[in-house]
């Protein structure tokens, strides 16, 4: 198996970074949060990044997730649930419907191996925490960072980040994990041409160059609060008996405090760029995830999958 150690140059972040990098975290959330809430909340997402891989380059860090479970079922041995694979490059990465990622040296590719084991009312908010734990993170490093649902995050109206979230059943055991691929502009500063205009970096943002590594292990700190509120608020409503739809879950409150979507004027489509299917203003976000549309003629939907772009 082909990793790096520290002082190789490129992506190097360990295990017990994270879990440092976790009590930074715990201290942050306390100024805001119940203390005991936040114990409970990290306890749920330690997983995130009990084991990583670091390599030069891959193809694609989300296939490369699935050939590692796959190996490791037919050695007979446990899959680390928590996983992340990181790459400095990635030569054939794809995002939405196939499109190319561009994902030079300089950037955060990745991927997160997520034994699949939330309610589907929880799985279902995966894709917005993934989007809440970035969007921090570069606010966290004074970028003005918003959320464009599902989870694109934007500076001004570039596009610094954004998330694939795929099910994978592994072939021997049939177990469901959930691959979590991110990529996020950190360094990398050049573009394709047809990206210039709407694609940006927090270097770029900022200035100046960041340190990878030290924002690596801040995003995975905050993806493991944001993943550990799905579980916290999961169990939450299985004891209270809370509804899911009622709007109240915090993991929802986040994500709205974080986005201007709501009320935005904006056109929808599975393929948003290739087939727009119309023209609506955002009225709501329901406790599922869903982006409620107002048509035109007053009428309401719902869209649970698909994209937008702001008008």
């Amino acid at each position: 198996m082909e990793t790096r150690e520290r002082g190789g140059g490129g992506i190097a972040v360990t295990a017990a970074e994270i879990d440092r990098q976790r009590l930074m975290e715990d201290r942050l959330r306390r100024q805001a949060w119940d203390a005991t809430e936040v114990e409970r909340i990290l306890r749920y997402g330690a997983f995130v990044g009990t084991a990583i891989e670091c390599y030069p380059v891959l193809d694609r860090a989300m296939e490369k997730a699935r050939i590692h479970i796959t190996a490791m079922e037919q050695a007979g041995r446990s899959v680390h649930n928590g996983t992340v694979i990181l790459a400095d490059r990635l030569e054939r990465s794809k995002g939405r419907f196939d499109r190319t990622w561009h994902a030079p040296s300089g950037g955060l590719w990745g991927c997160l191996l997520h034994v699949n084991t939330l309610l589907p009312q929880s799985r279902n908010l995966i894709s917005l925490a993934v989007g809440v734990a970035c969007c921090e993170a570069v606010r966290e490093m004074g970028i003005a960072a918003e959320l464009r649902w599902v989870n694109d995050v934007l500076v001004g109206d570039r596009k610094v980040a954004g998330f694939l979230i795929e099910s994978f059943f592994s072939p021997r055991y049939r177990e469901e994990y959930n691959l979590i691929g991110f990529g996020i502009n950190v360094n990398n500063h050049q573009f394709p041409h047809e990206l210039r205009d709407t694609a940006l970096s927090l270097a770029q943002a900022l200035g100046r160059p960041l340190d990878i590594n030290s924002f690596a292990r801040l995003f995975l700190a905050k993806l493991s609060f944001a993943v550990g509120l799905l579980y916290y608020e999961e169990e939450r409503r299985l004891h209270g008996g809370d509804d899911w739809d009622d709007g109240g879950h915090r993991l929802l409150q986040l994500w709205r405090g974080l986005s201007t979507t709501v009320g935005r004027r904006v056109v929808f489509g599975f393929d948003v760029l290739q087939a727009p299917r119309y023209q609506a203003t955002v009225g709501g976000i329901t406790g599922s995830g869903g982006l409620v549309m107002v048509l035109d003629d007053g009428h309401e939907k719902t869209e649970y999958s698909g994209e937008i772009r702001y008008i």
